[in-house]
């Protein structure tokens, strides 16, 4: 017997009543019983007289959560890009650009990303030490500080290494850590700096050009990972030798610079004295010229004078030899006083007080040709010669002026 034979299936017909011929389930009374169940879950009634109304109710309830849910999801792609920041958009994990500062829409999660990062901050790396007490022993970082130099010695130097962001897109994506990495960077190429380098030129004068080395080559490295930073500055914050041995290191260095003290005070002593010494000698020699100048025109003036004597001489033998012996005499006789004259064949001197017969006490300078005025008392002191006696006392008298 078949089953779907009327009564053939005994009352077990697979799909419905019994006794009854049913064809495949209605497709539109699956979606009315799953319009009512969806009604159900948003606060509706099912089954009923007023299922049909209902159900179209809660369609429509349905429709609207959906576009509401949908504008959210659309309103959240929206952002704004400070004037200090870059925006990197990406989709599906991939890059497609980097926006501006102002507002910007992208499509929401999980279609695109955006990540904001701040090109503008200067960030700093501390290379040998942490500020804050965070490290121990004051701050410092031994393994990072300690280095070895060119000649064998060990520094403790300490760096700090400002940055900022260059190129959003590199810093996102090319290197997995770029802050780590340029830690790592800066304290490598530190390393390589000192290490050819001599410490006393780590501790005095290297140390702008050690930080300029550094700079560079940090920026070198950067620049070939593609890690998109830029270095800003490299400051050498201290340098000096191990505590164990600072204090020796310290009295050299003491020493250095007392020396130094010393050298920049001869050095000045020295600019303050040369310029007087030659300004001393210039004086001297200038004096000295002025000397030779005076004598040799005395010299000239004399000889001059001579040849004019001479030639008078030539024509007046005796009137220039009295008026030489009288010239002689006055200027002898005007430098003294108290002239004392001895008296031939007698024992009695003849005492004139020339500075007594002048006027007012003045002393009065010899004419030729002229007696000096006496008082009565000194004029009877005088002896009376001969005109004889005159003219051989005057001979003895000229013959002392003649070399």
């Amino acid at each position: 017997m078949v089953w779907n034979e009327p009564g053939g299936s005994g009352g077990k017909d697979p799909w419905g009543g019994p006794g009854q011929n049913q064809g495949p389930p209605d497709l539109d009374e699956a979606i009315k019983k799953l319009q009512q169940r969806l009604s159900g879950i948003f606060g509706g009634k099912g089954g009923g007289g007023g299922g049909q109304g209902q159900g179209g109710a809660g369609g429509r309830a349905v429709g609207f959560a959906i576009v509401v849910l949908l504008g959210l999801w659309a309103l959240s792609g929206i952002y704004i890009i400070e004037p200090a920041e870059r925006g990197v958009v990406t989709r599906f994990g991939a890059y497609v650009e980097t926006t501006m500062p102002g507002p910007h829409w992208h499509f929401p999660y999980p279609i695109e990303q955006v990540e904001v990062v701040n090109v503008d901050n200067i960030r700093t790396v501390e290379i040998g030490y942490r500020s804050g007490g965070r490290a121990k022993a004051g701050g410092s970082v031994p393994s990072e500080s300690l280095m070895l130099t060119q000649d064998e010695n060990i520094v403790d130097v300490q760096f700090a290494i400002q940055y900022q962001v260059k190129n959003p897109r590199d810093y996102l994506f090319n290197v997995r850590n770029p802050d780590a990495t340029l830690q790592q960077v800066a304290e490598s190429a530190i390393r390589e700096v000192i290490g050819k380098s001599k410490m006393d030129f780590v501790l005095t004068q290297g140390r702008s050009e050690i930080s300029d080395r550094v700079e560079n080559i940090i920026q070198t490295v950067l620049d070939r990972y593609g890690a998109g930073l830029m270095i800003s500055s490299v400051n050498m914050q201290s340098a000096q030798p191990p505590r164990e041995v600072k204090a020796a290191f310290d009295d050299a260095i003491k020493a250095r610079e007392d020396e130094q003290r010393l050298k920049n005070e001869a050095e000045a002593y020295a600019n303050e004295v040369i310029p007087k010494a030659r300004g001393a000698a210039a004086r001297m020699l200038e004096e000295a010229s002025a000397y030779k100048e005076r004598v040799v025109a005395q010299a000239e003036g004399e000889a001059n004078r001579f040849e004019s004597l001479l030639a008078e001489y030539k024509r007046a033998p005796e009137v220039t030899r009295e008026r030489l012996y009288l010239e002689s005499v006055e200027a002898v006789l005007a430098k003294s006083g108290k002239v004392v004259v001895d008296v031939e064949g007698g024992n009695n001197l003849l005492y004139l007080p020339l500075d007594k017969l002048g006027m007012g006490g003045e002393s009065r300078r010899l004419v030729p040709g002229t007696v000096p005025s006496m008082s009565p008392p000194q004029m009877q002191s005088l002896p009376q010669r001969s005109g004889n006696s005159d003219l051989r006392r005057r001979d003895n008298l000229r013959s002392r002026e003649r070399p």
